[in-house]
């Protein structure tokens, strides 16, 4: 079963529907007439009721085109480049049986296509992409649809390797797994637990397909930490040209670095061998600080602390300092109680709402009274209240801001310790559907950072401020060591430096099209702001999965594709991808973007 990649399926009983129409019928514009007894001549003068026909008959014919042209318009879906869709008479004309639906979690990019594969065994992969590869038939690798631009999304035709999900081995004693790629981090972890074995770092979420999570370079937090990539030691390829390969460090190792975050399009990650470590609790300590007192301290909390990130809160002076290490054999954890219990910590928040849902109703006449289906707010959670409370107005900055106000007094009077497991520590509620835009940037080294890092949210805060940005909380900050996988956004050959990921976001907390919509060209010209002034100067690229608008006209296209250059080893991927997948029916028409292939090479 298929967990957070969206997938629909439509049937005869669902979408083959008569399309009505939401407008009353047309009646017969004629007249009946009269038999009339003939007066004696002079006839008479003609009436008035000849031009009321022509007139009526006109006008019929006018409503019957202006409906017939908005019912088709209407009636068809947008074409593949739409983001959104506007308001609908028929959401979509009929649908095929065979035609299947899936979106990204964020429900920000959705595809339908026929050709959705699933195989259960390595060997009806291997068929599979045999038969692709001799057909040319395009089979892009796909996960759990978590990334945020939808990477792994292609009409031409996906495959999912949800069915190939088991643990295949287990190595107490050197501390290794080999699982095949459609497992789910959280399946994994919670199978080898009864080893006493975890993984070394996790994303926030635990959704991700083990081959999807490697193949765009995803990352926990820890400056001493390298990103997720780094904890393959081997992995099974499944590639259209050379049928399935072993890769490890030992068995072409060249090869094998450039796979690890290989975006899917060198092969069909069909097994991975991790390097583990034991499992143990963790102490998780949140406090709230400011960005000056960081700066005093920030060299000493990279350094001695096994996990930690920064939350920033626009609008604010308020920074969330959360830090994650193992708890001590000694000591142990601390026993302070925390000073206030959830409701107090969430009073100001649930405040603010009822005063602006007031506020905003007064505005609205037709929202003055309240919906009997909304929920008892004293039951939500700090994140659904805050989607709700930007729902009210989300591109209104003095109202954001008011809402990141709130969030700041729930996270002082959030304070405190917890205990418990990596993979339940490590996790973050990161909130509803949502823009993300993420950029990894060097930041000295692990021994001397370079404070690049809070300079770069300096100025990105204040450019919130200046541009008046609806710009919603958090501002995440993270670290993370080196990665040896050339392709990932956070590689260098010098072991000691470490990497700053800063992500930028804004919710989607409506289901209203046009709203969405609103909120998406707000987030984009709040992402290309920070691109114009802040990209360049900091060397920051793009996280794979984040990666969102490829221009499209052709200068800024070659632009970008120059500067992709300059960080990554661009011929030697495309050097790769030719010999691995010479049809390139693992692509999708962003890699093809990003990464175009000379025919002449």
């Amino acid at each position: 079963m298929l967990r957070s990649l969206l997938l629909r399926r439509s049937s005869n009983a669902r979408s083959l529907r008569t399309p009505t129409s939401p407008f009353p019928p047309l009646r017969t514009l004629c007249t009946s007439g009269q038999t009339l007894t003939p007066p004696p001549p002079p006839p008479p003068p003609i009436s008035s009721s000849a031009s009321e026909k022509e007139f009526r008959k006109y006008a019929g014919y006018a409503a019957l085109a202006l409906f017939s042209g908005a019912a088709t318009y209407f009636s068809f879906p947008f074409p593949e480049n739409a983001k959104h869709k506007k308001a609908q008479i028929f959401r979509y004309a009929p649908l095929p049986e065979d035609l299947h639906t899936v979106s990204n979690w964020s429900g920000t990019h959705e595809v339908q296509t026929r050709n959705f594969n699933q195989p259960e065994t390595l060997a009806d992969l291997e068929a599979l992409v045999k038969e692709a590869h001799e057909k040319k038939n395009r089979i892009r690798p796909v996960g759990s649809g978590l990334s945020p631009n939808g990477i792994g999304l292609s009409r031409s035709g996906m495959v999912n390797l949800a069915l190939m999900d088991k643990v295949l081995e287990v190595d107490k004693e050197k501390k290794r797994v080999r699982v095949q790629a459609g497992i789910r981090v959280q399946q994994l972890v919670d199978a080898i637990q009864e080893y006493g074995l975890t993984l070394q770092n996790f994303a926030s979420i635990r959704e991700q397909q083990i081959g999807g999570i490697i193949q765009v370079g995803a990352h926990g937090t820890g400056a001493r930490l390298p990103p997720i990539d780094e904890q393959v030691i081997g992995m099974k390829l499944v590639t259209p040209a050379k049928g399935t390969i072993q890769l490890s460090k030992d068995k072409d190792p060249e090869l094998f670095h450039l796979a690890r975050c290989g975006l899917g399009g060198l092969g069909v990650v069909a097994e991975v061998t991790l390097q583990c470590v034991e499992r143990q609790e963790l102490l998780e300590h949140t406090y709230v600080s400011t960005l000056e007192e960081i700066k005093k301290n920030h060299k000493k909390l990279l350094s001695t602390n096994k996990h930690v990130k920064y939350l920033y809160i626009p609008y604010t002076d308020t920074v969330v300092v959360v830090t994650c290490n193992p708890v001590s054999k000694w000591s142990g954890a601390p026993k302070d109680k925390p000073k206030y219990t959830t409701d107090e910590a969430l009073k100001h928040v649930r405040d603010l709402y009822r005063e602006s849902i007031v506020k905003y109703r007064v505005q609205d006449s037709s929202k003055k009274t309240p919906d009997s289906r909304e929920p008892d707010i004293n039951e939500l959670s700090f994140t659904e209240l805050r989607d709700k409370l930007i729902a009210l107005d989300p591109l209104n900055d003095v109202h954001v801001g008011k809402v990141n106000q709130a969030e700041a007094e729930f996270w002082k009077k959030s304070e405190g310790y917890r205990v418990g497991w990596s993979d339940e520590i490590l996790g973050f509620d990161c909130g509803g559907q949502q823009w993300v835009s993420e950029t990894c940037f060097p930041a000295g080294t692990l021994a001397k950072p370079s404070m690049k890092d809070l300079e770069y949210i300096e100025q990105l805060k204040e450019l919130i401020e200046k541009e008046a940005i609806p710009a919603p909380s958090p501002i995440e900050q993270r670290w993370t060591g080196r990665s040896k996988s050339p392709m990932s956004p956070a590689f260098s050959t010098a072991e000691d430096d470490i990497f700053s990921w800063v992500g930028i976001i804004m919710y989607l907390p409506t289901a209203d099209p046009r709203q969405r919509k609103d909120i998406t060209d707000e987030f984009f010209h709040y992402r290309h702001l920070t691109q114009a002034k802040l990209w360049d100067q900091y060397s920051a690229y793009e996280h794979w999965a984040k990666i969102e608008q490829i221009p499209k006209d052709k200068e800024e296209l070659e632009a970008l594709q120059e500067r992709l250059r300059k960080r990554f080893p661009v011929d030697a991927y495309n050097k790769a991808r030719r010999e691995l997948d010479p049809n390139r029916i693992l692509s999708n028409n962003m890699v093809e973007k990003l990464f175009p292939v000379s025919k002449t090479a």
